[in-house]
């Protein structure tokens, strides 16, 4: 039926990861649409890439999970998969790169049969079909399939292996691709041909990009939509050019004045955000940024509702913010 709002590819409601009594992620909701770019910030240490463990069903045993995790729209909870059934889903309907590719590649296994292993596993094809539609992918990262089919992965460079992780993840068109800090050991060049290769590896399948970084510069060449976490919680929310010219949330801010370089006199000091994040446990009660912001006051010990960016819009997990006084608004 025409003018139907079709579901989102991943919808992540209410995720909490914890070890113990201790609090890794709390609440964590967000959804990201067919075609659609959205990225993920924040220090070390916020919580982006457990995150997207948790998503892929990667976490390690005796860690607690509670909330949903769906896609295309579906009744099912990923979270209550069993093994079998991830193994079916990772590599079919999502993928993840990870940013170091020596530790997602086998150092015995030519790369050619690497990228065929995924597709032979999804698709049922034989060895020969394997192979020939591995050197395809290949090809459409921009690698010489013919070169690189059969070397092994010591004997490519940084770059030519992040792409070939890249292939294997796009190999059977999945409809969500995670990427965790996919360019951060590459070079400029060579990390501006691997985002390329992403996006427009994406954008052929119509799939769902999930894009984790602490490149803000990075996220806004790769991404339409941003997320900002801090302290395992989603702070804010919303399209990449309006969070980045109007930040609401105090952490953002701070974020963005100690990426632009630009904005810096020769021989000044570098903009920083004070103190460190603080470790899973001991993060302050109400919101949990405020032991760092320059704004904080008594009323800030209570945990501040989500707020729409738009005044007189309906709050939602995609366009908001979480805080008390927010940033670039002035007392009366």
């Amino acid at each position: 039926m025409s003018g139907e709002v079709a579901a989102p590819v991943l919808e992540v409601e209410g995720l909490d990861v914890a070890t113990g009594s201790t609090a890794l992620l709390s609440q964590v909701s967000f959804s990201i649409d067919a075609g659609e770019r959205v990225g993920l910030i924040g220090e070390s240490g916020s919580g982006k890439s457990l995150t997207a463990l948790a998503v892929m069903g990667l976490l390690a045993d005796g860690v607690y999970v509670r909330g949903h995790v769906r896609l295309h729209g579906g009744p099912e909870n990923l979270l209550e998969h069993s093994a079998r059934q991830w193994a079916a889903v990772r590599g079919e309907e999502m993928s993840m790169v990870f940013q170091e590719p020596m530790t997602a590649l086998n150092p015995t296994m030519r790369v050619g049969a690497q990228v065929a292993e995924v597709i032979r596993l999804h698709r049922g094809v034989s060895r020969a079909e394997g192979l020939r539609r591995a050197d395809d992918v290949l090809e459409q990262v921009g690698l010489e399939a013919a070169q690189t089919s059969r070397a092994y992965p010591h004997q490519l460079s940084g770059g030519q292996r992040q792409r070939v992780v890249v292939a294997i993840a796009l190999a059977c068109d999945p409809r969500l691709l995670i990427c965790d800090e996919p360019s951060t050991a590459l070079d400029v060049t060579v990390q501006a041909r691997v985002l390329d290769e992403i996006v427009s590896g994406v954008a052929s399948r119509q799939a769902a990009l999930l894009f984790i970084t602490h490149d803000l510069a990075v996220v806004a060449q790769v991404c339409e939509r941003v997320l900002v976490m801090y302290g395992g919680r989603i702070v804010e929310a919303g399209p990449v050019r309006e969070v980045f010219a109007e930040p609401r949330h105090h952490y953002t801010a701070g974020l963005l004045a100690a990426s632009d370089l630009s904005a810096v006199e020769p021989g000044a000091a570098l903009p920083t955000i004070e103190g460190t994040v603080p470790a899973a446990g001991q993060l302050p009660t109400g919101c949990v940024f405020r032991t760092r912001c320059p704004a904080a006051d008594e009323a800030c010990e209570d945990q501040p509702p989500w707020t729409a960016r738009a005044p007189g819009s309906a709050p939602s997990e995609a366009f908001g913010y979480a805080c008390m006084h927010p940033a670039g608004e002035t007392d009366e």
